[in-house]
C-alpha cells in the first residue's frame, strides 16, 4: 500500500515529485496528485471486494473440494492455530501474530528511517548549542508521523458492514480486537508526540505556541484539542472500566468525532488523507446504520425463560430476501431504555429455516439487559407497544462446517447464542439440502439448574424442524458448576418458558437489508465510488473557482488552512449522505410494496392462546408443550454433570469457543499444544464492544 512506502527516501525524494510537477494543477490545489495517491488505491480495493462479494454470492461452489484444495485448508487451519493464548493481546492466531509482528517491524523501521536521517543531519551541521533540543523537536515529529500509520488502518476494523473485511475473511466481532490494538498505538505515539513538544516549548521558553493557531501552518491549538479528546476517549477502554462503567465507554466514545475534525484541522486536509480511506469507508457505513435505525422494526413474539435466568429470545419480523451466515450479530437500540446505546446480540435464527423471522437471546447481566427484561416480561407489557431499532446483521460472507467431521462446540453461559444459530443452520442443510452434516458436540458450562433453559432456545417457536432434529447427530454435554447433585425430577420439566405474541403496529417495519436484497454489494460499490468522485469533482471547481483565487488575494498567507479543511469535510459529508440516501431511498422505494404485504399477512396470522379473541390485547401469552418431541429430543441427547467443570482435554476436528475468557483461554491453549489432533481448526467467538 502506497502510504506505508512514504518513509522510503527512493518514493519520498523521486517519485513523488515527478508526480507532483506532471500532474498537479490549480484546479486540485498544489496538493491535489497526493489526495489521490493515498486515497484512490485503497477505495479501488473495496469497491473491487463489493464487486468479489457479488460474484462470490452468485457463483457459490458446489464441486467437492480436489485435494490440493483440501491440502490448502489443513495448510490455513494450522496458521489459524492460537499461538497465544494469555497476556494483554488475549488469543492471537498464527496468521495473526505474523502480520502483527511484521506492522512492529514497519513501526520500527520508519522510526528508524526518520530518527537516522534527521539527527545525522543535525550532529554535521550543529556541533553544540541547541543541538538535543531540536533533536527533540524532531523527535516529537517523527512520533507523530509513526502514529499517523497506525491512525491509516484505525477504523477499517469498525466498519461493520464493510466489504474489505469480509474480503480477507474477517467479521465486524472478531476484528474488534485490531481495533483496540490499534487504538491504543495511536494513543501511545501521539501522547508521545505531545508530550515531547510541550517539553521543547518549556525549555525553549516558547510557552506561548501551546496557544497558537496558525493560518496556513501546523495549528497546535487543534492539535491540543484533538490530543485532549483522544486521551478522554483512551482512558475508559481499558478493560476494568470498560466492564465496570460501560456506559461511560460508550457515551466517551463518540469524541471520536471531536478526535477527528480538529486532528484535521491540527495537519490539514492534504495530509489527513493518510487516514482518510479507513475514514471514509466507516463514514458510508454508519450513515447506511443510521438511515435504517431511523424506522422501528417489527417485534413477533419473545420466548421468556424463568426469571432465576433472566434470558429471553427475541423475534423480529424479517423480509424473505434478508440473508445471513451464522454466528452474525444484530445491534438493538430500546428508546424506551435509552435513546442513544446500542447493544449487540448473536442472531440465534437461521434466514433460510425461518424465512420471515429473525430471532436474538438476550441474558439479563448489565442494567441495560435486565430493564429489557423486565418490560418485556412484566404483564404492563400489553398495554404498549415495544419501539426497537436495529442496525445489521453483520456477520462472515460465508460459512462451511460441513468440511468438518467433528463440530466441538464449547459455550459459558450465554455464549451458547452463536451455537444456535450454527445448529439450526445444520438443521436446514439435513432436512432441506439433504447433505450430511458432521457429528455435533455441545459442551456448555452453567452455574445453576435453571440456566438449562437456554437449551430450550436450541429448536425455533415454531414446530416445523421438529422432525428435522432427527438426523442431526448431536450430544449435549451440560455442567452445573454450582450445584453438587441433581434435583428430584427433571430440570427440562421444571423449567416453563413462556412466549408471548406481539399484536403489530402500523408503524413497524420488517427488518430488511439496507441496500436490497439482490445486490447490496453492488450497490454499496456505487455508493463508495460515486460519492467519492462526486467529492473530487466538487472540491475541484471549490478549490479552483474560490480557494485559489481567494488565496491568492492574501499572497504569500494564502487561504486559512483550517478553513479549506471545513469546507473539504463539508463537501466530503455531503456527498456521502447524498450518494448513500439515494441508494438506500431507491431500494426502499422497490421493496415497501413487499414489506406492505408482509406485514398485512403477519396481522392476520397473528396466534391467540386460551381463547383469547383475535382483536383483544396487544400482547398474547402461552405456555410451551414441554413434551413436546423437540425438547424430548433435547433431554435425550442431554448429559448432565454437577459439581465439575467441562474436560476440555479432547482432540478434534473443528473446535469454536464462546463464553468468559477463561473458558476460551483454556481451549485455546488445549488446541494450540500437543495434546489435539493436527487437522483441528480453533475458532473464538468473543464480544469486545
Amino acid at each position: 500500500m502506497m502510504w506505508v512506502l512514504l518513509p522510503t527516501n527512493t518514493y519520498k525524494h523521486k517519485w513523488l515529485p515527478k508526480l507532483k510537477s506532471r500532474f498537479s494543477s490549480n484546479y486540485f490545489g498544489k496538493q491535489g496528485v497526493m489526495m489521490l495517491i493515498f486515497t484512490f488505491p485503497p477505495l479501488l480495493v473495496a469497491v473491487l471486494s463489493c464487486v468479489y462479494l457479488h460474484l462470490a454470492a452468485k457463483l457459490k461452489p458446489t464441486a467437492k473440494k480436489s485435494d490440493d484444495e483440501e491440502k490448502e485448508t489443513r495448510v490455513l487451519a494450522t496458521w489459524r492455530k492460537p499461538m497465544l493464548v494469555k497476556g494483554p493481546l488475549g488469543i492471537v492466531t498464527g496468521i495473526e501474530l505474523a502480520f502483527l509482528v511484521m506492522f512492529v517491524v514497519l513501526l520500527f523501521w520508519s522510526l528508524f528511517t526518520y530518527f537516522s536521517s534527521s539527527f545525522k543531519s543535525i550532529d554535521i551541521s550543529l556541533k553544540n548549542g541547541i543541538r538535543w533540543q531540536l533533536k527533540l523537536d524532531l523527535g516529537g515529529l517523527w512520533l507523530g508521523l509513526v502514529g499517523n500509520i497506525c491512525l491509516t488502518l484505525l477504523f477499517f476494523p469498525v466498519a461493520r458492514g464493510s466489504a474489505v473485511l469480509q474480503f480477507f475473511g474477517l467479521t465486524s466481532e472478531g476484528s474488534i480486537k485490531y481495533h483496540i490494538w490499534l487504538g491504543h498505538a495511536v494513543m501511545t505515539f501521539f501522547t508521545a508526540h505531545g508530550i515531547c513538544y510541550i517539553v521543547y516549548w518549556a525549555l525553549m521558553g516558547q510557552m506561548s505556541q501551546t496557544l497558537k493557531w496558525s493560518r496556513s501552518e501546523i495549528s497546535n491549538v487543534a492539535g491540543e484539542i484533538s490530543l485532549l479528546a483522544g486521551l478522554g476517549l483512551w482512558a475508559t477502554t481499558f478493560p476494568r472500566i470498560r466492564r465496570k462503567m460501560f456506559e461511560l465507554f460508550f457515551y466517551t466514545h463518540y469524541l471520536y468525532i471531536v478526535f477527528v475534525v480538529f486532528f484535521v484541522f491540527h495537519v490539514g486536509f492534504t495530509y489527513a488523507c493518510y487516514m482518510l480511506p479507513g475514514f471514509y469507508l466507516f463514514l458510508v457505513d454508519r450513515y447506511l446504520r443510521f438511515l435504517q435505525s431511523r424506522r422501528h422494526v417489527r417485534l413477533l413474539s419473545a420466548r421468556i425463560l424463568p426469571a432465576a435466568g433472566q434470558t429471553l429470545e427475541l423475534s423480529f419480523s424479517k423480509s424473505p430476501g434478508l440473508k445471513y451466515s451464522p454466528t452474525s450479530v444484530l445491534f438493538l437500540n430500546v428508546p424506551g431504555i435509552s435513546k442513544l446505546q446500542w447493544h449487540p446480540f448473536t442472531v440465534t435464527s437461521n434466514s433460510s429455516l425461518e424465512t420471515d423471522e429473525l430471532s436474538v437471546v438476550i441474558k439479563g447481566e448489565g442494567k441495560w439487559t435486565k430493564k429489557l427484561y423486565e418490560m418485556v416480561s412484566s404483564s404492563a407489557a400489553a398495554d404498549h407497544h415495544f419501539d426497537v431499532s436495529v442496525e445489521g446483521p453483520y456477520g462472515p460472507a460465508s460459512t462451511d462446517f460441513l468440511r468438518h467431521e467433528t463440530l466441538v462446540m464449547i459455550s459459558g453461559g450465554s455464549g451458547i447464542a452463536p451455537f444456535i444459530s450454527i445448529i439450526r443452520d445444520l438443521i436446514f442443510t439435513s432436512s432441506h439440502l439433504q447433505l450430511k452434516t458432521p457429528r455435533l458436540i455441545l459442551i456448555s458450562s452453567f452455574k445453576t439448574t435453571a440456566d438449562l433453559a437456554m437449551l430450550h432456545l436450541l429448536l425455533p417457536i415454531t414446530a416445523a424442524s421438529s422432525a428435522a432434529t432427527a438426523n442431526l447427530r448431536l450430544t449435549i454435554e451440560a455442567y452445573i458448576t454450582r450445584e453438587k447433585q441433581a434435583a428430584a425430577t427433571s430440570p427440562f420439566h421444571n423449567n416453563n418458558v413462556r412466549t408471548k405474541w406481539f399484536k403489530p403496529s402500523p408503524t413497524h417495519a420488517p427488518i430488511s437489508p439496507i441496500l436490497g436484497p439482490t445486490a447490496s454489494w453492488l450497490w454499496l460499490a456505487a455508493v463508495v465510488s460515486s460519492s467519492f468522485l462526486a467529492f473530487l469533482v466538487i472540491i475541484g471547481i471549490l478549490t479552483g473557482y474560490y480557494i485559489y483565487p481567494e488565496g491568492k488575494k492574501h499572497g504569500e498567507a494564502g487561504f486559512p488552512m483550517a478553513l479549506t479543511a471545513f469546507l473539504y469535510m463539508l463537501v466530503l459529508c455531503a456527498c456521502v449522505a447524498a450518494a448513500s440516501s439515494g441508494a438506500f431511498l431507491w431500494n426502499k422505494r422497490k421493496s415497501g410494496r413487499d414489506q406492505t404485504i408482509q406485514i398485512r399477512n403477519v396481522e392476520g396470522a397473528t396466534p391467540t392462546a386460551g381463547g383469547s379473541p383475535a382483536g383483544g390485547g396487544a400482547v398474547y401469552e402461552m405456555t410451551e408443550e414441554l413434551e413436546s418431541l423437540p425438547l424430548r429430543t433435547i433431554e435425550e441427547a442431554t448429559n448432565l454433570h454437577y459439581g465439575v467443570r467441562p474436560n476440555l482435554r479432547r482432540g478434534s476436528t473443528g473446535v469454536m469457543v464462546s463464553g468468559p475468557a477463561g473458558l476460551r483461554h483454556e481451549a485455546a491453549a488445549i488446541c494450540s499444544s500437543g495434546l489435539a489432533d493436527d487437522s483441528l481448526q480453533f475458532e473464538s467467538i468473543s464480544f469486545s464492544w
